[in-house]
């Protein structure tokens, strides 16, 4: 189930992982490799900073059109 709450300027996993197109495996995937970071939340429902996802999701679209 996915959490509707977080704060202004944060993103869930569920939405992070709709936002990169990917799974919520994926979105951990990410935070162990260090790409991404946790920035709130608790460990079962992390919050990720909304700049840090877009900045993520512009890499991967300019990989992608590479």
């Amino acid at each position: 189930m996915e959490s509707q709450m977080s704060r202004p300027g944060h993103l869930t996993a569920h939405q992070t992982a709709r936002l990169l197109g990917i799974s919520l495996a994926g979105v951990r995937q990410l935070v162990r490799r260090g790409q991404l970071t946790r920035s709130g939340g608790t460990d079962r429902q992390p919050w990720y900073a909304a700049a840090d996802v877009a900045a993520l999701a512009a890499i991967r679209r300019a990989r992608a059109a590479a």
